[in-house]
């Protein structure tokens, strides 16, 4: 996998209408992305960490909660009493929640 902390990747355009990004995403669990749909996953790793949404590993293989990154490093992890069970599941929740954040507004699909 790419370094996620790839320079180039806050260059690229966020479209909130390519939702065929967020259809990929959620339909390929294997990880092979498209060029568009890697480059919109970096874009969503890129830059400050803070308030970040992330995922919390309750019981390895087994169980998620989400979790956001605090304001100040060193301060503990904001842990939400949302619970995954599904790796695929808790992803495509964070996902949705990173969309938002550079949409401005939710994630709407057909």
């Amino acid at each position: 996998m790419d370094h996620t902390s790839d320079p180039q990747a806050v260059r690229f355009t966020f479209d909130a209408s390519r939702v065929d990004l967020a259809r990929e995403f959620r339909d390929k669990t294997d990880g092979h992305y498209s060029a568009d749909l890697h480059r919109l996953l970096m874009r969503m790793r890129w830059g400050p960490t803070a308030g970040r949404y992330v995922l919390v590993v309750e019981e390895p293989g087994r169980l998620w909660k989400l979790g956001q990154l605090p304001q100040d490093r060193g301060q503990k992890v904001r842990v939400f009493d949302i619970e995954f069970t599904s790796l695929a599941n808790a992803e495509w929740h964070v996902f949705k929640l990173r969309w938002q954040e550079l949409a401005g507004a939710p994630l709407v699909m057909d």
